[in-house]
């Protein structure tokens, strides 16, 4: 097994430092503790295979948000007074696919789930898409669940709505768990080969159909999605110091999409911010081993 992980504080003899290793080291541990096994020579390896999860379990309580033109779907699972942490899911998915991470996040806090912009439940609008605005469609859910702040998990283009409200609203993020996030696009690598990214865009538009109030917007959606992406994310790394709230990035050993040095370079950037590589896995880190994921994002988000 291999396993990396890095930590940076701001303040040279500084507290924060001393934290931001003492939790590095503790994801670290909480990884190993998982007890990766190594696939069979003769299988083809779980990185290169999409495991999609679990059914999604009912939630405790739901309901809808109304946002402009929009109306926004929320979930909740976990005790009602738990400490709140928001999932929010990657491009073309939604709230739905955090299911293998519900049992062991739920045991901690009030889980709450939402569909971005145009995602799953949720309905478009009429002014396309862009991560700061899902990132001010989350400060409303805050305020309709009349919720000061909370923790944030994001994957993929969730994590990137994370950084984003992490930017503009810090008094509103306690800690932040990204994983599979560029902060631009040089980030990237191509996935036109992938074909892991080519189930998993069959996956997401099966589920599309299933959740969409209307079906027949897909080809809008996934217009507006592709507009998004050509030109967002472009942080700038001030903006990214900005960052005050404790930040984890999970990084997949075999990410397709996220350069490793990328997502290195944006624990390093924060001050307050921890790299963990997950080894074995890839950009669906999350699915090909929920076991690892969960611990790691565990043990940073209850750390003291």
């Amino acid at each position: 097994m291999t396993l990396r992980s890095t930590a940076r504080a701001r303040s040279a003899p500084g507290r924060a430092r001393a934290v931001a290793i003492a939790v590095a080291l503790t994801v670290a541990a909480a990884v190993v503790a998982s007890g990766v096994p190594a696939p069979a020579a003769a299988d083809t390896p779980r990185w290169q295979r999409l495991s999609p999860p679990p059914t999604m379990p009912a939630p405790a309580a739901e309901g809808v948000v109304t946002i402009g033109d929009a109306r926004l779907r929320w979930a909740r699972h976990g005790a009602a007074d738990a400490p709140p942490l928001v999932l929010l899911h990657g491009g073309m998915g939604s709230g739905d696919d955090f299911a293998a991470q519900l049992p062991a996040l739920a045991a901690h806090f009030r889980v709450i789930v939402v569909d971005s912009r145009g995602h799953g439940r949720r309905t478009r609008g009429q002014g396309g898409l862009g991560y700061h605005a899902m990132a001010e469609d989350l400060v409303a859910v805050l305020d309709h669940l009349g919720l000061a702040r909370g923790a944030v998990l994001g994957w993929s283009d969730g994590g990137i709505v994370a950084l984003d409200l992490a930017i503009h609203h810090p008094t509103r993020v306690d800690r932040l768990v990204v994983t599979g996030v560029n902060t631009d696009k040089a980030g990237t690598r191509s996935t036109a080969g992938s074909a892991t990214f080519k189930a998993y865009f069959a996956r997401a538009v099966k589920e599309y159909r299933r959740l969409a109030p209307d079906p027949r917007q897909l080809a809008a959606f996934r217009k507006d999605l592709r507009a998004m992406w050509k030109r967002q994310p472009a942080y700038t790394e001030a903006q990214l110091r900005t960052i005050v709230a404790p930040l984890l990035v999970l990084h997949g050993e075999h990410d397709e999409l996220v350069r490793r040095d990328h997502a290195e370079r944006l624990a390093a950037v924060v001050a307050r911010g921890t790299f963990v590589e997950l080894p074995g896995v890839s950009h669906f880190a999350m699915w090909q081993d929920p076991d690892a994921f969960d611990r790691a994002a565990l043990a940073f988000l209850t750390a003291p």
